[in-house]
């Protein structure tokens, strides 16, 4: 499996819920495309733990999105730098809801 780790912050005013429904429909979308195997629940960062070690980013939340594999993944962006409807909108309901996102990629080893 080839997984996208994405940190981020809700912009002022955008509540977890609204967020949460964004990101199911756009997750939907691409799974009726086959474009993406599945996405996990949304985390909220635990920082007051000893084990939380990270002080160069100070997101709140997180999400992984998991693909088959790397060609699966490379096919997701490619559609949504397509423009081709309903991929942007759809995209932008989640996107326009998050700032300070990062993206972290990695493949499963096994």
């Amino acid at each position: 499996m080839f997984h996208m780790l994405i940190c981020f912050d809700l912009k002022p005013d955008v509540e977890i819920g609204a967020f949460g429904e964004a990101l199911t429909d756009y997750t939907v979308h691409l799974q009726e495309l086959d474009l993406v195997e599945s996405n996990g629940p949304i985390g909220q960062r635990q920082s007051d733990t000893i084990l939380d070690t990270d002080g160069d980013r100070h997101h709140q939340y997180f999400n992984t999105m998991s693909f088959r594999d790397r060609a699966q993944a490379d096919a997701a962006a490619d559609y949504i730098k397509a423009h081709t409807e309903p991929g942007p909108s759809i995209h932008h309901a989640v996107y326009s809801k998050v700032q300070n996102q990062i993206f972290i990629c990695w493949q499963d080893m096994d």
